[in-house]
């Protein structure tokens, strides 16, 4: 197999584990409709392309942490069926990372989406 085809099917692969993630993840799905109503809203008020920027790379950040969270909930559920503690502190602290990027997230939303509605009452 030459080195194109192992690229190919390298990108083949992790839209696979997309695929995945996002029909069998619930936390996915959530993110999934805050993105797309923080993205009609964004279209509806207007926002400038810097704004953009920064709203893209919250949705890109939030939704790999979710991902990274799951793969390793996946993974020590693999290693480690039954109950350890320190299998429930590793869970315990991804899905915390992903709590400390959807905070992060939503912070810059504020910043970015509430000048916007001041005065509307």
């Amino acid at each position: 197999m030459d080195e194109l085809q192992k690229r190919i099917k390298s990108f083949a692969y992790a839209f696979t584990g997309i695929g995945s993630f996002l029909r069998k993840e619930h936390n996915a799905w959530i993110h999934c409709i805050a993105i797309i109503i923080v993205t009609i809203t964004g279209f509806i008020i207007g926002i400038s392309r810097m704004e953009w920027v920064a709203v893209l790379l919250c949705f890109g950040l939030v939704l790999a942490a979710e991902a990274f969270n799951t793969a390793i909930e996946r993974l020590v559920n693999l290693v480690s069926p039954d109950y350890h503690p320190i299998a429930g502190d590793v869970k315990d602290i991804a899905a915390g990372a992903v709590l400390i990027c959807a905070v992060t997230a939503a912070l810059v939303g504020a910043i970015i989406f509430i000048p916007y509605f001041k005065g509307v009452n």
